[in-house]
């Protein structure tokens, strides 16, 4: 008798302590309420081409972190990119916000990850943004450089994410 409890405590051990394991292994690193990327058609981003995204707030009492993703390839001729970033929520009035998306460090290196000739970036646009009312908000974003078409523009996209305390 007094052996069949010593093993039930071992498996109730072994049970959390798996249980708990488990639990570690989950990815609570990611915070993304919102991603998505769009194709830049041919790998040329003209003026017409104005990807649009759609996200949903439910909770309006945490902060959130809004970013750009980039990719191209390493011919993309600049150090930057000028963005016009026009944002729309039911019953108010739209916005539009220009922006400079560095690229590369003072010494012409490619600041997001790279692999061979293509590089992937998130850059930050609004940092602990506050979203007032539950509902969908639009981001479209165009490309505002003085060149049109701008080649070797591989994809962009959004990326919403909870702010972390």
């Amino acid at each position: 008798m007094k052996r069949k409890k010593t093993n039930n405590t071992f498996s109730c051990i072994i049970a959390i302590s798996l249980l708990l394991l488990s639990y570690g292994c989950i990815d609570q690193t990611d915070l993304a309420v919102f991603q998505k990327e769009a194709t830049v058609p041919n790998f040329e981003w003209t003026y017409k081409y104005q990807p649009s995204f759609s996200f949903q707030i439910k909770d309006t009492s945490a902060l959130y972190d809004l970013f750009i993703t980039i990719r191209h390839t390493n011919r993309y001729p600049y150090n930057n990119l000028w963005l016009l970033i026009h944002s729309a929520y039911q019953g108010a009035k739209p916005t539009e916000k220009r922006v400079e998306l560095p690229l590369t460090d003072e010494t012409g290196q490619w600041l997001g990850a790279g692999m061979d000739d293509i590089y992937q970036h998130r850059i930050p646009i609004q940092q602990n943004a506050k979203f007032d009312s539950m509902g969908t908000y639009h981001i479209t974003l165009e490309q505002n450089m003085r060149i049109n078409p701008l080649p070797n523009v591989m994809a962009v996209g959004l990326r919403v994410e909870k702010t972390t305390p």
